[in-house]
């Protein structure tokens, strides 16, 4: 009988405690919005509170799980919320055949884009991408969700309704529970107050001094020159924008305070101060442009990679030709430092015989006695040769 009764102050506390500070989410039932909760994280919410805290020769009012469902469960009784069902809506058979014919669609159209651009592509980039989707392919292979060439599908939230359920019991879990009670909050009662005293003041316009109501009469009359001053503004700008659009057939759209009307800050809505696009066959043509040199970069830094991965590849297997040669590389060595040398000296002695220098008659005079002189000398030597021998 005292539970079913009016609630006490304490519960009416934690009951508004528990509506503010528990996350919730609004939704549909029967016809009317409506505030639910689920039981754990309520549950945690009261944990975390003033009454698990133990004060001064007095024991807390939650000390486990149990206990804050047992104190739930009076609360439910006292129709501070009901337990609902989560009923989840099913599609119907036309939404999913059309999802389908979405999802093939898209496949389609993502095969035709990506046998364009290989056909722009070298026969070497074709072979290297399809050793590299190969890889791809039986990595992607093992794995059950994804597979390759599907497209991936958009998470969708499923749509559910709360319907009353017929065991009204608090249960810790993700059971689904609705607010009845509704507190007026702190926030929405000292607004409202300014409200009220507000109009009252309005009301009372003529008892006030007559210096407050001149600065409110000069405050009024500058409020409506800065609202119609922004929709003078706004219509200006709109025939701005017409008269420079027929003047150039449409190529030049030239916008004066273009977020002015736009859904942003009042600070915002200044800035910038306008907007300029050129819209021709010159710009069309430079976008095209555009495309292409970005095509183009790509293209490039594809090859640039693979030819650096073949010059690694190259290095190193120079690397382990030279590691295996190192054994009979000392007679391999001096055979080469041989043969470059003689290649040196036969270039020297070819390049000395094809060399001529104009010679005057007197140098081949001196030239020609010289020749003489170091004949005599050799026949000289010989003779004395024998004749050491002799003796």
């Amino acid at each position: 009988l005292q539970e079913v009764g009016e609630p006490f102050k304490e519960e009416k506390a934690v009951a508004k405690y528990l509506r503010f500070n528990c996350p919730t989410k609004s939704t549909n039932m029967m016809g009317h919005r409506v505030d639910y909760f689920i039981a754990s994280k309520a549950v945690d919410c009261l944990l975390d509170s003033k009454w698990a805290r133990a004060k001064k020769g007095e024991e807390a009012l939650f000390t486990t799980r149990e206990s804050v469902v047992d104190y739930c469960n009076r609360l439910l009784k006292k129709q501070f919320f009901h337990r609902a069902l989560k009923v989840m809506k099913m599609k119907p058979d036309k939404d999913t055949k059309k999802e389908k014919e979405k999802g093939k669609a898209e496949s389609g159209k993502e095969e035709e884009k990506k046998s364009k651009k290989e056909s722009g592509k070298d026969e070497k980039t074709k072979k290297e991408k399809e050793k590299e989707k190969r890889k791809d392919g039986e990595k992607e292979e093992c794995k059950k969700d994804e597979t390759p060439g599907t497209p991936k599908k958009k998470e969708t939230k499923r749509k559910f309704k709360l319907e009353p359920h017929e065991d009204q019991i608090f249960l810790d879990g993700n059971e689904v529970y609705v607010w009845i009670y509704d507190p007026v909050h702190f926030k929405t009662f000292a607004m409202g107050l300014v409200l009220v005293i507000a109009v009252i003041a309005a009301t009372l316009f003529p008892l006030w001094p007559a210096e407050m109501r001149v600065g409110v009469y000069y405050l009024s009359v500058g409020a409506g020159c800065f609202v119609a001053s922004i929709l003078l503004l706004a219509v200006a700008r709109c025939i701005l924008f017409l008269i420079i659009w027929l003047i150039t057939g449409g190529r030049h759209h030239f916008w004066f305070l273009p977020n002015l009307t736009a859904d942003v800050g009042f600070i915002d809505s200044f800035r910038p101060l306008y907007t300029h696009e050129y819209k021709g066959p010159k710009a069309d043509s430079k976008k095209e442009e555009k495309s292409e040199s970005k095509k183009q970069q790509k293209y490039d830094s594809e090859e640039k990679s693979d030819s650096e991965k073949k010059e690694e590849e190259e290095g190193k297997t120079e690397a382990t030709r030279n590691s295996g040669t190192e054994g009979s590389g000392g007679e391999r060595h001096s055979d080469t430092d041989s043969d470059r040398r003689e290649d040196d000296r036969s270039q020297h002695s070819s390049g000395n015989g094809n060399d001529f220098e104009m010679i005057t008659k007197e140098e081949l005079e001196q030239q020609t006695d010289e020749g003489d002189c170091e004949e005599e000398e050799e026949e000289e030597d010989n003779e004395s040769r024998p004749s050491q021998g002799k003796s």
